[in-house]
């Protein structure tokens, strides 16, 4: 719990309700913030306390509208830039445009690159994010990022793999099993789960190749289209993710889908980060 004066916590309008947990983790009260949208779909900030001096943490996740909440993201940033905040960190539980991270045809954009540049553009020092799609997302930025979670480096169980062959984005041509999983249970670990084409055919052929269950946890559960359908139908017994998006709505729809809260750890990061300490020890301890 943080103390004392010399921190502000606000939050665009993406994820509420994850930064009103991490708001109650760290024991302040979210900042002083109205943000509003043109009759034309222009995003309008305007912050009603003082931030001169102070150190700045703005949560905005890429989900729902995701061009908005970037947009609202930069806003907030350079709001609190020009009102001489002393330091401004952007918290972005899923980072947007991460998928699109590597120019893989002629004249394809690195977009992941352009939003990084628009994010420090806009007056941010520091960046706090969950399991980048890729990690080279973090040389994108000439400030500091922190990784706030990394789930499958400490499991300390055997280890399989799939070798994934794609014609075109979200959709696996060839899959390969390279290893043994036969009379195990499988746990399969993913940063996101979109339209769950892959994870639910990774847990057919692991049926097939003999493992007696099947687990996927899964950073962020985007589950766009008829990904909800798909899992319920699947081999999978549960599809963990965490609440880097909202969940209620895919829970209510799909019985398999459970939720790990992730506030908390964002709230270590964030009294972590303010006073200095160490953050990758928490790949290692989980707080409570």
């Amino acid at each position: 719990m943080l103390t004392g004066s010399g921190i502000k916590v606000f939050a665009g309008t993406s994820h509420p309700e994850l930064a009103e947990i991490i708001a109650r983790r760290i024991g302040l009260p979210l900042g002083k913030a109205e943000v509003t949208r043109s009759a034309i779909g222009e995003t309008t900030v305007t912050i009603h306390e003082s931030v001169r001096e102070d150190d700045v943490y703005i949560i905005n996740t890429g989900c729902g509208a995701v061009n908005t909440a970037l947009m609202e993201l930069c806003i907030m940033i350079h709001a609190c830039k020009i009102a001489s905040a002393k330091r401004i960190t952007a918290v972005i539980p899923l980072f947007p445009y991460a998928r699109q991270d590597k120019k893989d045809k002629s004249r394809a954009p690195i977009t992941a690159k352009l939003v990084a540049n628009m994010i420090q553009k806009s007056g941010c020092d520091h960046v706090i994010t969950m399991d980048l799609h890729a990690s080279q997302i973090q040389g994108f930025f000439d400030v500091p990022v922190d990784k706030a979670t990394s789930i499958a480096d400490r499991l300390g169980v055997d280890f399989a793999l799939f070798h994934k062959e794609r014609k075109k984005a979200n959709e696996v041509s060839r899959m390969v099993l390279v290893g043994n999983v036969k009379d195990k249970i499988a746990i399969l670990v993913d940063d996101m789960a979109d339209t769950c084409g892959t994870l639910c055919l990774a847990a057919s052929h692991l049926s097939e190749a003999g493992a007696t269950k099947v687990f996927a946890f899964v950073t962020h559960g985007i589950l766009s289209g008829s990904a909800l359908k798909a899992v319920e139908e699947s081999t999978l017994e549960k599809l963990i993710v965490t609440n880097t998006l909202p969940q209620h709505q895919n829970q209510a729809a799909c019985k398999k889908i459970e939720v790990i809260d992730i506030g908390k750890v964002l709230g270590e990061v964030i009294r972590r980060s303010h006073y200095g300490e160490s953050v990758s020890k928490l790949f290692h301890e989980v707080p409570y």
